[in-house]
């Protein structure tokens, strides 16, 4: 539960990055996306029953 929860403190450092992209940006989005595609087969199979082990999943794929 959150009342269980300790206090957190959050520091932030700053610290100069030469690897960046033009806009200022890294290349992190990636790493939250790995999991999705099995997230979503599995919701598929939960209602479906049929397990579909390639992306993209289509209709043809449950038939």
């Amino acid at each position: 539960m959150n009342a269980d929860a300790p206090e957190v403190d959050v520091e932030l450092v700053e610290v100069e990055d030469k690897v960046v992209k033009p806009l200022g940006a890294k290349d992190v989005g990636e790493v939250g996306q790995v999991g999705a595609t099995a997230a979503v087969a599995n919701a598929v199979h939960h209602v479906t029953g049929r397990r579909v082990r390639k992306a993209p999943i289509t209709i043809e794929d449950l038939l």
